[in-house]
């Protein structure tokens, strides 16, 4: 089974595919969250591992929109805690850094402990595995890297500092995707989905009453503009229900009064 990853050994992708997955699974790493989007859509990989939004950070928006490109589906979530540590190789300190390299969001997640580093210029970069890896493999000296535990026992460097996160109680929320519709063997109690609603005065707040009548809950929301249709938005929902039949009842109100909603998965809460 092969699973398609943003970044590589080390990185949060690789241990939520670890752990969903098992060790014995096939990792294809892949540099940006659409080659991940693109290998599923293309059957390369069975599965896809894709952050979705940071408890500290909020939701990563163009996600939404890479799922609904490629059409895929989604199969589950996972929560995993977020501890981020400031690495180096071995014999360096802190006051040795002069840069410190990692994922914008990992950056945005530890601004308050480098608030008192100010002469540590903060940079951005693809993954927090892969700085380092970098770092290891080129001997850097004078930079250090933000990532896991992980990274630092794979990459043989020395952690200078620990759960340096601003939030220690930080959860990144990841979906499990796949190409094909889920075949569900349970009922289901959350669903992520996207409503094109009409243009009409008052829509939103007479969707959002209709859907608390039947019970859904939404626990994210998030609009885009339909680029083919000025002044015109859809939204990217989670809702969480107890009665999945109530739901069903509400996608259809949905279709038939509002606008368009596309399902891209019913799936179990797992917060």
């Amino acid at each position: 089974m092969q699973i398609a990853i943003q970044g590589i050994p080390g990185s949060f992708h690789h241990q939520v595919a670890l752990n969903v997955f098992g060790a014995d699974a096939g990792i294809l790493g892949f540099r940006i969250f659409e080659e991940v989007a693109k290998s599923v859509s293309k059957g390369e990989a069975g599965f896809g591992v894709l952050a979705i939004e940071n408890s500290i950070a909020g939701a990563i928006l163009p996600n939404y929109e890479l799922i609904d490109r490629y059409n895929l589906r989604i199969k589950d979530e996972y929560y995993l805690p977020i501890s981020h540590n400031l690495m180096a190789l071995p014999g360096q300190e802190i006051d040795d850094l002069l840069e410190v390299r990692s994922h914008p969001m990992a950056l945005l997640q530890c601004k308050k402990f480098f608030g008192n580093l100010p002469a540590i210029q903060l940079i951005d970069d693809v993954d927090t595995a892969s700085v380092a890896k970098r770092i290891s493999e080129e001997k850097l000296l004078g930079i250090g890297a933000i990532a896991s535990k992980t990274a630092a026992k794979t990459y043989d460097l020395e952690i200078l500092a620990e759960d340096i996160q601003t939030v220690k109680n930080n959860f990144t929320r990841f979906i499990i995707l796949q190409k094909d519709d889920v075949d569900l063997d349970f009922i289901p109690n959350k669903a992520s989905i996207k409503v094109t609603v009409k243009n009409a005065k008052g829509i939103l707040a007479k969707l959002l009453t209709m859907m608390s009548e039947y019970g859904l809950d939404l626990s994210k929301i998030q609009s885009i503009p339909v680029i083919e249709k000025p002044w015109e938005y859809a939204f990217f929902m989670d809702t969480q229900f107890e009665d999945y039949v109530a739901f069903q009842r509400a996608i259809q109100e949905i279709n038939n009064n509002f606008g368009e909603v596309k399902i891209f998965g019913e799936y179990l809460n797992r917060k």
